[in-house]
């Protein structure tokens, strides 16, 4: 009977046909795509900072193949491990004959006033012998320099004094990609061709993130990283 004919929406009937039934159509829930999507990210985020504390050291490193001879190792400023080890690597390279000297950026003066070059002059007659010493050069910076990009314009101008072409810059490992970077942005217009020479550093060790002080450089030194590859010094 027509009487007993309830009202139906015109989807439902649609939905339903043959037959008749009343009620209302579920939709799909617009959170269920937001929480998957979350879910994904998550996953992503997960993956991502495994392989940082996996390969995350790897990401600063970038050395490269020296040639069988330079006219000069460059050896950068550091910390006083790092120093250390930085002037053994680019004494070695001048006692194998891989380069002619090395220049040694030191600051013009300490703390308290004293010239730099005699005190690092004797230190290496100490460790290395009066004859290899004869063979080092120092370029004086200021206390203006407190950036990779600063040290080598001051180290640029000594090294065009000296009119070398071939440069092996002797920096440690984490530092070799930025310091590579900067560098080649740096000699880009000249005839000046520039190496990376890494060296281990005593106070960054692997895993990164087990060591304090070496988590504490691969954080600064991503970001400076970062700040360099959109053109940042």
């Amino acid at each position: 009977m027509l009487e007993s004919v309830h009202f139906c929406a015109i989807r439902t009937v649609r939905i339903t046909l043959p037959g008749w039934y009343c009620g209302t159509t579920q939709m799909p829930s617009p959170t269920r795509p937001l929480l998957r999507m979350l879910q994904w990210l998550f996953a992503a985020g997960v993956v991502i900072v495994l392989c940082l504390l996996r390969w995350g050291g790897n990401l600063l490193i970038a050395s490269d193949a020296l040639p069988g001879h330079v006219d000069a190792a460059i050896v950068l400023q550091g910390s006083i491990a790092a120093e250390k080890a930085r002037i053994a690597e680019a004494m070695e390279l001048l006692r194998k004959g891989v380069a002619d000297r090395v220049l040694l950026s030191v600051p013009k003066e300490s703390y308290w006033g004293q010239s730099i070059p005699p005190v690092a002059r004797a230190f290496l007659e100490r460790n290395y012998g009066s004859e290899l010493a004869a063979r080092v050069d120092f370029c004086e910076t200021t206390g203006e320099v407190n950036s990779t990009s600063q040290e080598a314009q001051a180290l640029l101008q000594c090294i065009q004094e000296r009119h070398w072409q071939s440069i092996a810059m002797v920096t440690s490992d984490y530092h070799t990609r930025r310091a590579g970077m900067l560098w080649r942005r740096m000699t880009d217009d000249s005839r000046t061709r520039v190496w990376v020479e890494g060296v281990t550093d005593p106070e960054f060790r692997t895993p990164w993130w087990r060591h304090r002080q070496s988590a504490k450089i691969w954080v600064m030194e991503s970001a400076k990283l970062a700040w360099a590859m959109f053109g940042g010094s």
